[in-house]
């Protein structure tokens, strides 16, 4: 490392105190990445990296939230998780976290999820958990990313058994995500939904407003009626255009 740069050095000693890898892999991630620390992180996160994990550390965190009664961490835990973190348990990095676990269900990590999920995130404290929280964060802004995020959020959200997800379910989490990543019909679609539809949500509609959201421009001037959308999405523009959201091409 004597013959690097002091910035690079710098920044070595940064990535080696933060995910608690050796000097070989840290340089080997900053290379990869041009010497951008996020982009360093990014790429030794999403390599398997479970040998930088302590699994006693990891059990005493499980430990920490788990269900005094059941071998689960419920949403007592993650509430105690959500304090020792100082994130509002409705903050979107919490659907993150769960990402990460690939949680099956809102308000509940197994065992198996909690610990395989933080060991690919190179976490086994809660000092590293803190650190990587601003991380997380800024995988929302990653296009690829969001997408998978939205799409596990039907999964995660729905309640156990059912196939579609609950109406007022679904527009908390749109209000949530779309918060995120700006959409100007966010709030017309949901009192679209509460005035004309009152139903759960089924996946294929969840998964194509995400499109529609993202190819439609404000004025619907590329919207196609011909289009492939969900009959959801179609009346949806219609309303738009029935109560005069859109007036002469113009939101």
């Amino acid at each position: 490392m004597h013959k690097l740069g002091r910035g690079h050095r710098d920044k070595v000693q940064q990535f080696m105190t933060i995910t608690g890898a050796s000097e070989k892999i840290a340089l080997q991630a900053l290379k990869a990445s041009d010497w951008h620390l996020e982009g360093a992180f990014d790429f030794f996160y999403s390599q398997p990296h479970k040998s930088y994990t302590d699994t006693t550390h990891l059990e005493e965190l499980y430990n920490r939230y788990k269900d005094p009664y059941t071998d689960m961490i419920l949403a007592d835990g993650i509430t105690l998780l959500c304090n020792d973190l100082k994130v509002d348990p409705q903050d979107i990095v919490m659907l993150v976290v769960s990402w990460h676990m690939k949680a099956s269900t809102m308000c509940e990590y197994s065992k198996e999820e909690f610990f395989t999920g933080l060991q690919a995130l190179g976490i086994d404290s809660l000092e590293k958990f803190l650190e990587r929280i601003s991380f997380m964060r800024s995988e929302l802004k990653d296009e690829q990313k969001f997408r998978e995020i939205y799409n596990f959020a039907f999964g995660w959200a729905k309640e156990k058994g059912q196939k579609s997800l609950a109406l007022d379910t679904a527009i908390g989490m749109w209000q949530l995500l779309f918060a995120e990543k700006q959409w100007p019909f966010v709030d017309h679609w949901c009192q679209f939904l509460e005035a004309r539809h009152n139903k759960a949500i089924s996946r294929d509609t969840w998964s194509q407003l995400l499109e529609f959201a993202r190819t439609v421009d404000p004025a619907l001037s590329n919207y196609d009626a011909e289009g492939a959308w969900p009959y959801l999405i179609d009346e949806f523009v219609e309303y738009l255009n029935e109560n005069g959201i859109i007036q002469n091409g113009q939101f």
